[in-house]
């Protein structure tokens, strides 16, 4: 993210079913997505400390509040609209994160699998480095994405791979009309 768009940073926390989540934002997109993990309050300050002058703003996180109160909801839902601002599409882990945003709900991908989708078939390892420092998960849903055997592998979010197949599960349970 460029100094210019540090500048002019928002955030917001809103409930979910599974806990409060939070989100920061930049004139370009998305920049950061906080699962469920803290209090509501613990949050707040979380994101105001990391993000200094930033604003505390709910309304450009309307369409990601919505679509993440359906989603841990386990209704079936799409983040492609939700505009993000990624690493610049011509490096590395920008490829990766575009490439991830495309696996559908209720998908898997495994790491060598999005490594071949991005043309570097030899990357695997890479893709699943890259996607240990996705800023911005159930955007870029790094969820989906497993080890070739189908195993969870690794994931960066507090709760690591229990919260992936927790996840994983609740999307299971969408496609099947939520039981």
């Amino acid at each position: 993210m460029s100094e210019a768009r540090k500048e002019h940073l928002f955030y917001a926390v809103w409930a979910t079913a599974w806990g409060p989540m939070g989100a920061v934002g930049s004139p370009a997109g998305l920049c950061r997505v906080v699962l469920p993990h803290y209090q509501f309050d613990q949050l707040l300050d979380l994101l105001a400390w990391e993000h200094p002058g930033a604003a505390r703003d709910d309304q450009p996180f309307q369409q990601l509040i919505g679509l993440t109160r359906d989603y841990f909801n386990a209704k079936p839902v799409r983040f492609d609209e939700i505009p993000c601002d990624l690493p610049r599409e011509s490096t590395f882990s920008g490829k990766v994160l575009r490439a991830c945003r495309t696996i559908a709900y209720g998908q898997l991908r495994s790491y060598l699998a999005l490594a071949e989708m991005i043309g570097q078939p030899e990357a695997a390892r890479a893709v699943a480095t890259a996607l240990g420092k996705n800023n911005v998960p159930l955007v870029a849903p790094c969820h989906r994405v497993t080890y070739s055997d189908g195993r969870p592998g690794g994931f960066s979010a507090p709760g690591g791979v229990e919260l992936k197949r927790r996840l994983q599960d609740l999307e299971r349970r969408g496609l099947a009309g939520g039981k």
